[in-house]
């Protein structure tokens, strides 16, 4: 255990984000999302048991998100209209905005083919026990500020 750092960021886990540069991302998807399959050759860390939003809250305590280039992207649900937010994401995306300054207008809704294709060009994928469909996320690692260390 480490003083001031989240018990879920295992050791394996803080790797990868201390390893990730300014710009990679890094995917945090659902129970059921394809992850070994679109991860081939890229960490995959799984976290059994444990909600999308209690992952991405764990993740931003330590990542700085990029502030100019599209923070975060989500997996549009499919057959609802244009805009909408499953209620998991939009405790997830509430997060990126209160601990990471991503707001709502920044964060982006993906088609779920073309989210498949951002997947394979992350960094690492984090497989979250989240049994709700579509609760899939990318963050984009920004720079730390050192004026303000955020």
């Amino acid at each position: 255990m480490l003083k001031g750092i989240d018990p879920l960021l295992a050791p394996e886990l803080l790797k990868v984000l201390a390893e990730m540069g300014h710009g990679d991302t890094i995917a945090i998807v659902d129970a059921n999302f394809t992850a070994a399959t679109l991860g081939r050759g890229k960490p995959l860390l799984r976290l059994p048991g444990i909600g999308l939003e209690r992952a991405c809250k764990a993740v931003l305590s330590v990542l700085p998100l990029e502030l100019e280039e599209g923070p975060v992207a989500f997996m549009a649900v499919s057959d609802q209209p244009r805009g909408y937010r499953s209620a998991v994401q939009e405790r997830a995306l509430a997060l990126c905005d209160h601990m990471g300054g991503a707001g709502h207008e920044r964060c982006e809704a993906v088609e779920r083919f073309a989210f498949y294709d951002r997947v394979r060009n992350a960094f690492a994928i984090v497989q979250t026990g989240e049994m709700q469909p579509y609760a899939n996320i990318l963050l984009r690692k920004g720079v730390i500020d050192t004026a303000t260390g955020l």
